[in-house]
């Protein structure tokens, strides 16, 4: 059979080209270059809304998902169109690159084109590439956990959020976890909204201890659904809202509902439901840029957490040694030579 033709695409007042639009991208669905291409142009108002001026890595599967993968940090300038945009980063090493940063769905598209199947924006934009707008909360099924049970730990996020009198907006994270993310003003950097996140999540963990932990090392968390603190660390990021993901079921990260939450499945998110449900129902997160919360009273709980004993929690192994970090060695290997203890 004959190499199908390359398209192009009129998308946000630019020219976007399509290459090997045939070319398989999910075989166990069939779902081709094309599929993801139109899908990302079919969501294109949802995901905007959180791509829009955030520095973006790009998770790319040139040959589809099931060759190899590499994630983009840097755009360069070889066979770039002129009109994509760029922002500067900064990683944990103090090294910079310039990421990927969407102004319209055309950057998306051009994307998909290059072969990105998932985003990763940073909970930044541009403009204050080191102060983070989005307070991100991670919950992640451990072994003998199931979706209900994170269902249960996001309800508790919720009573959390409510008593702060804050708004939080869920979504699936494309596998077996949930996302909470929470507009906040950008005037504080990595580190204080890190500790501002790590104070959260212990208050959530203090509501259901049996079946919530803040655990960063594995061997003390068993079976209980794990709030992952670092994703507010420098450099760490999350499969945004519409976001398709790299697995043979084509599932998407998708926007719901605090009620929603309560009923549906990972697996009812994919490739072809969600357009259809888009286009339906709109998007669930269209009022999230509507207030950005003051993260001070989460401050304040942090200060008080560390009065009583509770300080920082280990950073991720790629970080520097980060001031008041714990030892990076986890319990079962506490010994006098590697571990203070008072």
């Amino acid at each position: 059979m004959p190499k199908a033709a390359a398209e192009e695409h009129e998308i946000a007042g630019h020219t976007v080209r399509l290459s090997s639009p045939d070319k398989v991208v999910f075989p166990s669905r069939g779902f081709t270059k094309r599929d993801v291409f139109e899908y990302y142009v079919a969501v294109g108002d949802g995901i905007m809304r959180a791509l829009r001026d955030r520095p973006t890595t790009l998770q790319r599967f040139p040959d589809g998902i099931e060759g190899e993968t590499f994630f983009q940090k840097r755009i360069g300038a070889r066979g770039v169109p002129d009109w994509i945009q760029r922002a500067t980063i900064k990683f944990p090493s103090m090294r910079t690159a310039e990421e990927l940063c969407p102004a319209d769905l055309a950057h998306v598209a051009w994307a998909a084109q290059m072969g990105t199947i998932v985003f990763h924006p940073w909970p930044v934009r541009a403009a204050a590439a080191d102060q983070p707008d989005e307070l991100r909360i991670d919950l992640d099924p451990q072994p003998g956990t199931d979706f209900g049970d994170v269902r249960t730990a996001a309800g508790v996020i919720r009573e959390v959020l409510d008593d702060l009198g804050w708004v939080g907006f869920p979504k699936t994270s494309g596998g077996r976890g949930v996302h909470v993310y929470v507009r906040i003003e950008p005037r504080w950097d990595f580190v204080q909204v890190r500790r501002a996140g790590i104070a959260l999540a212990r208050e959530v963990e203090r509501r259901r201890p049996e079946a919530i932990t803040t655990a960063w090392w594995k061997e003390e968390r068993g079976e209980r659904v794990f709030i992952d603190y670092n994703q507010m660390a420098r450099d760490r990021t999350i499969a945004c809202a519409y976001s398709l993901r790299a697995n043979g079921r084509a599932t998407a990260s998708a926007p719901v509902t605090w009620d929603e939450l309560a009923e549906v499945e990972p697996d009812d998110f994919d490739l072809r439901t969600v357009p259809k449900r888009f286009a339906e129902i709109g998007d669930p997160h269209a009022a999230i840029d509507d207030v950005a919360h003051d993260i001070t009273p989460l401050l304040e709980w942090s200060a008080r957490d560390e009065k009583d004993g509770l300080g920082d929690m280990p950073y991720p192994p790629d970080h520097p040694k980060m001031p008041g970090e714990p030892p990076r060695v986890q319990p079962s290997k506490m010994n006098k030579a590697n571990w203070e203890t008072k």
